[in-house]
């Protein structure tokens, strides 16, 4: 919910709007002149206008050309009566979001302010994005709590030459990771230099890293450098290292060790100067215990260890992620940027996203490609992601004796904050009451685990 401001000369309007809004859990504020008005946008933040069009001196649409002038996000909506049509027209052309005839029906109002303040949290984490994110950590989005920890880990061991091991589950973004550490590191000018250890099989996979020597076996008509020495100053990215042989496994435990190795078919050490950065969505403790994996290559691997938490333990990023993604593909289709409708993002907010960042990222393009108009709505979403129901997380998962009590509560109180909203459909005074806390603290609270839109 947002703060609303309400502009209208006559008095009973304002009352009945304010209370009809409030009861929606907006901050209203009111103003009964569009001079008033715009002295008020000057000295608080608004989500939303909605302005009579017919007022005393200064009218609806010239208050509409003012705001736009000073703030180009911020959404305006029009009432108007039955014989200033024709005029709210006009103003959806200057770029007003709405307009509500009058006498209006009060889920029209719902519906158009809800639009509106969706509309501004949607252009706010678009300029977050282009300001605030656009740091050495390139496209890596987020600002909940579980990434503000890894950020502080990143921030720490990006310029050293220290091994680390990314882990988390598939789509949650571990090669970003990987390439937000080196471009943050005085090797950002050498190469960035990965592969896929899965995605080859052994033979080719000792040839890719090592090189080969020519006449080291049949076609090797000339000698090839491997990823090691195109490495050499920067960083080599290992995804899925869990995939890699055993055989294969102590030669690259015996390159940490000595930062020297053999071509294929060669006898000559060759020095190298690589940073590894290694990935998994494995337990590679569970691989070690299995016998599928070294024991001391996972030491050599695990120095400094970032867990990149999946989409589902970090939804309050959902926002500042759909916003990237929206720009993004908004620019590939060139296309204008839809508003996205408050039951898709309701919908995000339940599904459990089990292939993470990429999934999302995926919805976004096949919603942007689909809809209609300018919003992407309930429709357009595949039908596992809109009728999904809640995530059920229960307590168990969240009690962690490495976190300590402190870190537990705060996991248990998000989520009771989370449930409560979601319930309530985002109407922080409901949720507020769910909760037994003031709306004030309920706030704070948004505020202090990162809920806020």
């Amino acid at each position: 919910m947002g703060t609303v401001l309400v502009v209208d000369d006559e008095k009973n309007y304002l009352l009945v709007i304010q209370d009809l809004l409030e009861d929606e859990g907006h901050q209203v504020l009111t103003a009964s002149t569009a001079l008033e008005a715009l002295e008020i946008i000057e000295k608080n933040p608004v989500e939303t206008v909605l302005s009579d069009i017919k007022m005393p001196g200064v009218s609806g649409i010239e208050l509409l050309d003012r705001i736009k002038a000073i703030d180009p996000d911020l959404p305006v909506i029009l009432m108007t009566a039955y014989a200033e049509v024709d005029q709210a027209v006009s103003a959806m052309k200057k770029g007003a979001l709405d307009h509500i005839q009058k006498p209006f029906d009060n889920k029209d109002v719902r519906r158009a302010v809800a639009r509106g303040v969706e509309k501004r949290s949607l252009m706010k984490n678009i300029r977050y994005l282009e300001t605030e994110l656009g740091t050495v950590w390139g496209n890596i989005i987020g600002k909940s709590r579980p990434m503000e920890n890894v950020f502080s880990i990143m921030k720490r061991v990006a310029d050293t030459p220290t091994t680390v091991l990314v882990v988390g589950e598939s789509g949650t973004g571990k090669e970003l990771v990987a390439r937000g550490l080196h471009r943050a590191s005085s090797r950002a000018n050498a190469p960035f230099v990965s592969i896929n250890c899965g995605a080859v099989t052994e033979t080719l996979l000792e040839s890719e890293l090592f090189g080969y020597e020519k006449g080291a076996f049949t076609g090797a008509t000339s000698l090839r450098q491997g990823k090691f020495e195109f490495a050499d100053g920067g960083v080599l990215f290992l995804d899925e290292v869990g995939e890699m042989s055993l055989t294969l496994q102590v030669k690259l435990l015996r390159v940490l060790q000595e930062a020297e190795f053999q071509r294929v078919g060669g006898t000559k050490d060759i020095k190298v100067d690589v940073r590894i950065i290694a990935a998994t969505n494995k337990d590679l403790k569970e691989e070690v215990e299995a016998g599928r994996f070294r024991g001391d290559l996972f030491f050599r691997l695990n120095v400094v260890r970032i867990e990149v938490p999946p989409l589902r333990e970090r939804r309050e990023d959902i926002p500042i992620l759909v916003a990237h993604f929206i720009k993004k593909y908004g620019e590939r289709l060139c296309r204008s940027l839809p508003e996205v409708d408050p039951e898709v993002m309701r919908a995000f907010y339940r599904y459990p996203w089990p292939g993470n960042v990429r999934e999302l990222e995926n919805v976004i393009e096949r919603a942007m490609v689909l809809c209609r108009g300018d919003g992407i709505k309930a429709e357009d979403l595949a039908e596992e992601i809109r009728d999904s129901p809640e995530i059920d997380e229960s307590l168990d998962r969240l009690i962690s004796w490495e976190k300590g009590l402190a870190e537990t509560l705060d996991a248990i109180e998000a989520k009771m904050i989370r449930q409560a909203l979601e319930k309530a459909h985002h109407i922080q005074a409901q949720a507020a009451k769910t909760l037994g806390i003031s709306r004030s603290n309920l706030q704070y609270k948004m505020k202090k685990y990162g809920l806020l839109p």
